[in-house]
């Protein structure tokens, strides 16, 4: 998209608003289609960074998550550029990926096409 979705912008605002990870979505981005619950950026950041920390060789690297931009209080009139899913999957035909739920972090403005709930997926 050249110009973000004003109504996804609007959904997105709400989750950090409210700081809920409730939100289903699927969203069509290039060369995917990405299925989850929706976070807000802090939220999504610490358990980045949790995930990182336990792993002998990335945990350097989740400082990165805690301290670059974490904590900034929005400004009034700020609206968010990006999606944080928690417990996310990239759906492949009938296959969710990975089987466990990933985190992903997606611009507003790549996404082509968007629907509020995920998608089922079964290996039947």
């Amino acid at each position: 998209m050249s110009k973000p979705d004003d109504l996804l912008v609007d959904v997105a605002a709400m989750v950090e608003s409210e700081q809920t990870n409730q939100v289903s979505l699927t969203v069509v981005v290039p060369g995917a289609v990405i299925t989850g619950r929706l976070a807000p950026e802090a939220v999504w950041r610490a358990r980045v960074a949790e995930v990182l920390k336990d792993s002998d060789r990335l945990g350097p690297f989740a400082t990165i998550f805690v301290t670059a931009g974490a904590g900034a209080p929005a400004q009034q009139g700020d609206k968010p550029s990006h999606l944080h899913f928690h417990v996310a999957r990239i759906l492949q035909g009938s296959l969710g990926i990975p089987e466990t739920g990933g985190m992903y972090r997606i611009a507003i403005k790549d996404v082509s096409a968007w629907t509020v709930g995920d998608f089922s997926y079964s290996d039947h």
